[in-house]
């Protein structure tokens, strides 16, 4: 009887086939990565259109855990020049929120539901994530990407100079994983916050000439540990 039940099984067909042919979409191959990564064609054929609702989502947090928040709201606000916009306190979890943006302390709303609204409309804010009592675990260290196991990468800062930048973070102690005229790409700039967290630096227009002249790594380990 088992053996009968194993025939029957195994005879029948893997997918149900029907008189419709397939179409000219489901015959095309699927996008094959090589080691240069994806051609145009394939990277265009990946990209697809997002449901019309997408069309007023935006990007609107980056969230970072930090072990010590006065030293990473020091950082943040005196050496990179963001706003502290909203401290969201969690007591019964045993947390706070801190979010932060490049925007004029004026226009920050003093009412606090008012402000909590306008702070999560803001673009491209910074959450720093505190657990309560975090700074005082000596074991605690959080892991920023860049070394094994990698997985997060970065975040980008745009400023108008990039040496006149890196200029004032030597002058305030600021460590740097790469200056600007270390590697081959030249005018970029990286450097890490109080947990260790990289933060490229790169002025908009010089990105233009430096992806035009070189083929940009396709990883940030390639683009801070090339020292040519």
């Amino acid at each position: 009887m088992t053996d009968q039940v194993v025939t029957e099984v195994s005879t029948k067909p893997a997918c149900k086939v029907t008189d419709q042919s397939l179409t000219e979409e489901e015959t095309k191959p699927a996008c094959k990565l090589t080691d240069q990564g994806l051609n145009e064609e394939d990277m265009k054929a990946a990209c697809k259109e997002g449901n019309p609702i997408t069309k007023d989502y935006m990007m609107q947090q980056t969230m970072l855990r930090v072990k010590d928040p006065v030293k990473s709201l020091d950082f943040y606000t005196r050496i990179l020049g963001l706003t502290l916009l909203q401290k969201i306190d969690f007591p019964s979890m045993h947390f706070t929120l801190y979010y932060l943006g490049y925007e004029d302390k004026k226009e920050v709303p003093q009412e606090v539901k008012e402000r909590t609204a306008w702070t999560f409309s803001r673009r491209a804010t910074i959450e720093l994530t505190h657990n309560w009592g975090s700074e005082a675990d000596e074991r605690l260290l959080y892991h920023h990407g860049n070394t094994h196991p990698t997985g997060f990468g970065h975040i980008g800062i745009a400023v108008p100079d990039v040496y006149a930048a890196c200029k004032l973070f030597e002058e305030l102690g600021v460590t740097f994983v790469k200056k600007p005229d270390e590697g081959t790409m030249k005018g970029l700039a990286f450097i890490q916050d109080p947990d260790g967290y990289w933060i490229e630096i790169l002025s908009p227009n010089n990105m233009v000439s430096l992806t035009s002249e070189t083929k940009r790594p396709s990883s940030t380990q390639s683009e801070t540990s090339d020292t040519a």
